[in-house]
Parts: structure tokens; sequence; C-alpha cells
């Protein structure tokens, strides 16, 4: 899986689709929503696909898929309840050359979005994203007191390996925690 700076370089005009749930798919439990693809993301057409990145380990981790799905198996997750998108749709090598007014619209897509495919749980994963997004300067992780509207939101660690304050051990907690609330009855 080898890209040249060119080829990734030129990734930075792609855009990557959503992972949702389809005909015959369980209802979605979880929309786990990242910052923005990453360029070998877009090159790959996959989410969270640079190797360094943390969320498939840890989402097998917490409990969510069976086994650590590569980034290509991604079309695995509707069928348990899961789908994958992004705050912003532009691809870039590091999530701060986004201004905010690409997080602030983020938001308000993302709003859309779940009130389209309504999953139980909106999981974002970067606090600083969130904040400006949602425009809750002061929100921590975890669960969050507001919601969209029948749709909980939780915010999560962001697990790129550029996130060094996360070791693995801990982002599996942070999911598990998810997880469990997910799980929850009622």
């Amino acid at each position: 899986m080898g890209f040249t700076a060119e080829q990734l370089e030129a990734a930075r005009s792609r855009l990557l689709p959503d992972v949702l749930p389809g005909d015959g798919d369980p209802p979605l439990r979880v929309l786990f929503c990242g910052i923005n693809p990453g360029l070998l993301s877009a090159a790959t057409g996959h989410h969270f696909a640079r190797p360094g990145n943390r969320f498939w380990p840890a989402l097998h981790a917490a409990g969510f898929t069976p086994r650590r799905f590569a980034p290509a198996e991604q079309h695995l997750l509707p069928g348990l309840g899961l789908g994958i998108t992004n705050v912003a749709p532009r691809a870039t090598a590091r999530a701060d050359e986004l201004d905010d007014a690409e997080l602030v619209a983020g938001g308000e897509r993302l709003r859309a979005l779940v009130g389209e495919v309504r999953p139980a749980w909106l999981a974002v994963v970067g606090i600083g994203a969130y904040r400006v997004a949602f425009g809750e300067r002061k929100a921590a992780a975890g669960r969050q007191e507001r919601t969209l509207g029948p749709t909980g939101l939780w915010v999560l660690p962001n697990p790129s390996g550029l996130n060094a304050h996360h070791t693995p051990a801990s982002l599996a907690a942070a999911f598990a925690a998810l997880r469990e609330a997910v799980e929850e009855p009622g």
C-alpha cells in the first residue's frame, strides 16, 4: 500500500464516502465520526487507514467488533450496527489544517445526517473538533448532556497516532465505556 508523496498530495481533492447501513443491515447503534480524512484514507478510500491510527484496534479491544478489522474491511461495520463519517470532508495531512469554519459547517452537516440515519449514538473522535463543531467550548470527553433528538452524543479521544496523550489501553477503555452505554437497556 505504498503511495508516493505526489499520490498522497493528489488525494487532498478526494472525498471519502460515509460508511452507513443499507437495506438488510441492523439499526445503526453508533455512528463514529472522525475529524476529517487523512491523505492515506483519501487515497485508499478507507477510514482511519494510516497504520499508526488506533481506531481499529480500539474498536476491537472495546468489544464492538469480533476481531480487529483492517481499514479495507470497513464495509463489515454496518452489519454490526456501526458506521463512520467525518466532521469535515476535506482530506488533510493533519487535522490542524482545518479551520473553525469547516468544523462548524461539519457540525451542521452532522446534525442533518443524524436526523436522516438516526443512530442511537454519535461518537465524535476528537474533543477539539467536537467543541468547535457543536459550539460546546467546555465539553469533556465521554457522554454529553446534549442530544441530537433521540441520538446520544459521546466524545472519544482522537485515535490518531499523532495523539500521544492516550495509550492503546486508555483508548480501549474510552471506547469500552461507550460500548457499555450502547448496551444499556432502555
